[in-house]
């Protein structure tokens, strides 16, 4: 990463948060349901992140059909400890198939 996107990061990353302090409490109503949903968001990002980079490559192997397999367990309403079981199973079949 170069010093000039670190710099321009940086600067955006304190804009919002001035944004913020600013606006106070005017657009609080307006964002409530939209902040309610980042978490789950920002989660889900860092576990395809981690499922599918390998440095700064992409990579299609166990790891992202354990994810897939755990999304699946998930929409058929497993228990998240169900679904985190799954995921480790499948991916662990896998590396041991391939």
């Amino acid at each position: 990463m170069s010093w000039t996107a670190l710099v321009v990061l940086s600067a955006g990353a304190y804009a919002f948060k001035l944004t913020g302090v600013v606006a106070g409490e005017r657009f609080a109503d307006r964002l409530a349901p939209v902040t309610a949903l980042l978490p789950a968001a920002l989660f889900s990002a860092l576990v395809v992140t981690m499922a599918v980079a390998d440095g700064p490559f992409l990579v299609v192997d166990a790891r992202l059909i354990g994810v897939a397999a755990g999304a699946l367990a998930v929409a058929r309403r497993a228990p998240m400890a169900v679904a985190i079981m799954v995921a480790m199973a499948v991916t662990a079949l896998v590396r041991l198939v391939a």
